[in-house]
């Protein structure tokens, strides 16, 4: 027995690292970056590294981490601010609805959480549309969750599977992904994954009656002529992709080593992208509005404030991911985990699961689950970007009472417990399996 344990010592240290971090963050309630910082420095210290190392791999994880997505994630942060506080979100959400009638309105508003939520962060753009439920609720006479549930179905898959959203994008980076790819294969995953998901699931639930509190049923809702139009709401919202993957399109087609080819590239960088769709939404749905300049200003500053916590998550992730290479034991565990006859991909799902049950967040449970299987992707051929679809669907699963967003539907639909983990636990839960399945089968064409 002691030989056993010896033997796989670097394992153990690791498993009592992440528990640690789970105790920290669930039990003590410290907040996630500091748990991480004193789960990391206690791996390392107990993996055997000189005390100055620690410090130096605490400092790289930081920087490698937060370097290349800083800009991604502040463009992001103001991109979703300029959308929801011009009522570009509002002007898609009402057009699509009057699109689609009555009959189909679970398709509108799974469209609408689609193409509001790839810009927007999960907590941002529940807060925008959940009012649009409600609207469209009172107005159609459907139930509640009937028409909720496809548009929360959409955000969080948007939340946890594409690109710039911080934890699929943290996992692009850190398995070098291709990022367009990854949101192509992506969407192929998604649509299925909400129709089931969402109006499928939705339909199923009829019975459960929610009755949100009323000062949830009023917002504010801007006035039809102070909106932007249509086009231009749309074209804001979704410029960051469509650049991101017409590069990722053509890079196929345009002969390498090129002026134009560089040009494209250089356009479809994420960070790039980014960039130009803020300065589009600044123009197109701040300035040719009549908006002043001070005005749009505040609103991206206030925008990128409300996103320091979740770069710090991230840092913290990455300093645990810089500790485990450092140390040298992610390379025990790649040659531990390289023994299983389990894939890869099942290995990141099923790591990513265990801690989203355990911690709560998607966020951290997705690069945390990275850091840990990082160093077997190294030994062994599989996609990329199915990695990082696959972790993000791990990091879905089971939301219950430890997860932000677990209280944040019951409140504002003003349900039972037994009620929520009827309908968005098993929401999240579907979201998770079926994202899954749909890694495993496009993993046998790739």
């Amino acid at each position: 027995m002691v030989y056993i344990i010896g033997c796989h010592m670097p394992l153990l240290i690791v498993a009592l690292g992440i528990l640690l971090l789970i105790l920290l963050i669930t039990v003590i309630k410290i907040d996630a970056f500091i748990s991480f910082i004193v789960a990391s420095i206690a791996i390392g210290i107990a993996e055997g590294m000189p005390l100055q190392d620690v410090v130096q791999s605490v400092e790289k994880g930081i920087g490698d981490t937060l370097g290349s997505l800083v800009m991604i994630l502040g463009f992001g942060a103001m991109l979703g601010k300029l959308v929801a506080e011009s009522g570009a979100a509002q002007r898609i959400a009402s057009k699509l609805i009057q699109v689609f009638g009555i009959r189909y309105i679970q398709w509108a508003l799974v469209v609408t959480g689609f193409i509001v939520g790839i810009p927007m962060f999960y907590n941002v753009g529940f807060v925008i549309l959940v009012p649009l439920i409600f609207t469209v609720s009172t107005a159609t006479g459907l139930p509640l969750l009937y028409v909720g549930i496809p548009m929360l179905a959409s955000l969080s898959v948007t939340h946890g599977f594409l690109p710039p959203h911080p934890s699929p994008t943290a996992i692009t980076l850190m398995f070098d992904a291709n990022m367009g790819k990854t949101l192509l294969l992506g969407m192929l995953i998604a649509i299925p994954v909400i129709i089931i998901a969402g109006p499928l699931f939705a339909r199923t639930i009829k019975n459960i009656r929610a009755t949100p509190l009323k000062e949830f049923v009023n917002p504010r809702i801007l006035k039809e002529e102070e909106l932007p139009g249509m086009l231009i709401s749309i074209a804001a919202a979704l410029l960051p992709v469509l650049l991101i993957i017409t590069s990722t399109l053509l890079g196929f087609i345009l002969p390498e080593d090129t002026l134009i080819s560089e040009i494209n590239a250089f356009i479809g960088n994420p960070s790039i992208a980014m960039l130009v769709s803020v300065f589009f939404a600044i123009y197109a749905l701040g300035i040719a509005r009549g908006k002043k300049m001070k005005a749009i200003m505040e609103m991206t500053t206030g925008s990128v404030m409300s996103i320091t916590m979740i770069l710090l998550i991230i840092a913290g992730a990455g300093i645990l991911k810089q500790v485990l290479i450092d140390s040298g034991v992610g390379d025990y565990i790649a040659n531990a985990l390289g023994k299983t006859s389990l894939s890869p991909l099942l290995l990141g799902w099923i790591i990513a699961a265990a801690i989203r049950v355990c911690v709560g967040s998607a966020t951290v449970a997705g690069l945390t689950a990275a850091g840990i299987v990082l160093p077997l992707f190294s030994t062994v051929a599989v996609s990329p970007e199915l990695m990082v679809l696959s972790i993000g669907s791990g990091s879905l699963i089971l939301s219950h009472v430890n997860d932000t967003g677990f209280w944040m539907y019951k409140e504002y639909f003003n349900l039972s417990i037994r009620d929520t983990f009827l309908t968005w636990t098993v929401m999240e839960t579907l979201v998770g399996v079926l994202g899954l399945a749909g890694v495993l089968i496009l993993s046998s064409f790739l």
